[in-house]
C-alpha cells in the first residue's frame, strides 16, 4: 500500500513540475489585432503584423513560446492586471495614467498622431476648422484622451469606438468628419487601401505631450520580466532582426526606432 501511494505521489510531483515548466516557458502577450500594419488578422484568421513578429522574435531570443491573447484595446490593462497574459504588446504608450497601474519595458518605437479626413473636406487641427465637427477615436488610446481634453474644448463631438476598424467604417459612411489615430497606421493600414483612397492625413498633432515611445506593458513590480524583455529587445536590435522587420513592414522610415 505504501509503494502504491509512493508511486502516486511521484506521478503527481512529475505532473506538477511539468506544468510549472510549461508555465515558465510560455510568454503570453495581450493584443488588439485591429491596427494594421502593427497587428491584424489575415484572411485565415491568423495574427500578423510588425508587433506580432517583434513579439515572436523576443520570445525566440528568450527561448520561450509566444501565446497571443486577443482583447479590445481598452480592456488590455484590466486583462493584464487580471493575469490573463504576461505583457501587452499592442501599440501602447506609457502615459502617466497607465504608469499608475502598470510598468513598461524600454521603448520599441516612436509614434505620432494625425487627423484623417476626406480629400474634398480637408480639416486641420484648429478650433475654427473642427468646431461642430465629429472626430472618431479608438477607446483607451492616447488619441481618445487627447481628443476628449483638447478637441472637446473646441466644441468637437468626440466619438469613441471599440476598434479602429469601426472608426474608419463610420468615417466612410459619413457619420464622422475625421479620425484621429497613429499616423503610420493611418497611412499604411487605411489610406493605401481601396477603402481609404479618397482620404488623407490632413494634419498632425504637434503637442509634445503626445510624443512618446510604444513599449510593452507588464504588471507592477515584475522586475524579472522587465529585465528579461529589456535584454531581449536590445538583443533583437543588435542582431539586425529589428531592422529587417522594420524594412519589411515600412518601405519608408515612417516608424522611428526608440531606445530608452
Amino acid at each position: 500500500m505504501k509503494i502504491k501511494y509512493l508511486k502516486y505521489w511521484l506521478a503527481s510531483a512529475c505532473l506538477a513540475v511539468t506544468a510549472t515548466h510549461a508555465q515558465a516557458v510560455e510568454l503570453r502577450f495581450g493584443v488588439d489585432p485591429t491596427y494594421p500594419p502593427f497587428s491584424y488578422k489575415n484572411k485565415e484568421g491568423g495574427l500578423e503584423g510588425f508587433e506580432i513578429e517583434i513579439g515572436n522574435a523576443l520570445c525566440a531570443q528568450l527561448k520561450r513560446t509566444c501565446t497571443w491573447v486577443v482583447n479590445d484595446f481598452d480592456g488590455l490593462v484590466p486583462g493584464l492586471k487580471a493575469r490573463k497574459y504576461d505583457g501587452i504588446l499592442s501599440s501602447m504608450q506609457p502615459t502617466a495614467e497607465r504608469l499608475k497601474q502598470i510598468d513598461f519595458t524600454d521603448g520599441l518605437y516612436e509614434v505620432h498622431s494625425a487627423l484623417v479626413s476626406h480629400k474634398h473636406h480637408s480639416l486641420t487641427l484648429s478650433e475654427s476648422a473642427l468646431r461642430g465637427k465629429s472626430v472618431g477615436v479608438e477607446q483607451g488610446t492616447v488619441q481618445e484622451r487627447y481628443a476628449n481634453k483638447a478637441l472637446a474644448a473646441w466644441g468637437v463631438s468626440v466619438l469613441s469606438y471599440q476598434s479602429q476598424d469601426q472608426v474608419y467604417a463610420d468615417l466612410m459612411n459619413g457619420r464622422l468628419d475625421a479620425s484621429l489615430q497613429d499616423s503610420t497606421q493611418a497611412e499604411l493600414g487605411f489610406l493605401n487601401t481601396v477603402q481609404g483612397k479618397d482620404y488623407e492625413v490632413s494634419d498632425v498633432v504637434r503637442d509634445p505631450v503626445m510624443q512618446s515611445s510604444v513599449a510593452i506593458g507588464i504588471n507592477k513590480g515584475n522586475a524579472t520580466l522587465k529585465t528579461e524583455l529589456d535584454a531581449a529587445i536590445h538583443a533583437v536590435r543588435a542582431s539586425g532582426e529589428y531592422e529587417r522587420l522594420q524594412n519589411k513592414y515600412f518601405s519608408a522610415p515612417t516608424v522611428t526606432s526608440s531606445m530608452n
